[in-house]
């Protein structure tokens, strides 16, 4: 059954939805831990990686940790696969860079790219919504393995400039962000909490379930469900007016 609605934008979740989580769990997510030590050793002064630290050690209540410390708190959050924002900023960093040499190829399911392509034709905005950050997003749309994909989109939201993904208050600064209606926002994701809080913003949301995910056994609770991008047609409400 295909799925149908008139929106302005559809905003993408990443992990789950674009892209398998397997891929970032097995693969960038060693990369990163590979490197953690060495950027907090030659670049602890760097604005954004010493805002990083900061705000580990805010968050530990740790004031006068030290990189080896910071680097193991930063594993342990790994291990655990906790959202903590500035664990994404210190993975985006090597990330993007780790892209930028060839080192990563980004992965996206085999219905994404035409998907994306089409609604963009169609005329409809498209934005990212990850708990990784804005960096990684920007890395991971860029390099991926049919190219540079960020032409297709109009910008790129994370917990720090937008909020935590379950919290309605991060949809509706989303919104103002775009300057889109929530009406005319349909949110793509895996996760049960993102969805509900997507719609209590007023916004439209499809639950994408793909197999071996992690939240294809326990369902998208009350939404709408696809298991794949081209279950899902969209029409640019611009269009029809």
């Amino acid at each position: 059954m295909t799925l149908r609605y008139t929106a302005d934008a559809v905003v993408l979740d990443i992990e789950g939805t674009t892209s398998a989580t397997g891929f970032v769990v097995d693969v960038l997510y060693p990369y990163s831990r590979s490197r953690f030590a060495a950027l907090l050793a030659e670049r602890a002064e760097d604005p954004a990686v010493a805002r990083a630290i900061a705000q580990v050690r805010e968050l530990t209540d740790t004031p006068d940790a030290d990189a080896v410390q910071i680097e193991k708190t930063l594993n342990t959050w790994l291990d655990e696969d906790r959202k903590a924002t500035p664990l994404k900023t210190l993975q985006g960093i090597i990330w993007s860079e780790g892209f930028a040499r060839g080192d990563l190829v980004s992965h996206f399911y085999d219905d994404v790219v035409p998907a994306l392509r089409t609604w963009h034709t169609a005329g409809l905005r498209l934005y990212v919504y990850s708990s990784g950050s804005v960096a990684a997003q920007r890395a991971w749309f860029t390099s991926s393995p049919e190219g540079d994909l960020l032409p297709l989109v109009s910008g790129l939201y994370d917990t720090e400039n937008a909020g935590p993904k379950q919290e309605p208050e991060s949809y509706r600064r989303i919104a103002a962000a775009t300057g889109v209606e929530p009406s005319r926002l349909l949110f793509l994701s895996d996760r049960p909490g993102e969805l509900d809080a997507a719609v209590a913003a007023g916004w439209h949301a499809v639950g994408v379930r793909r197999p071996g995910e992690p939240y294809f056994e326990q369902g998208v609770g009350d939404h709408a469900q696809a298991g794949a991008f081209d279950e899902i047609s969209i029409t640019s409400s611009r269009s029809t007016t």
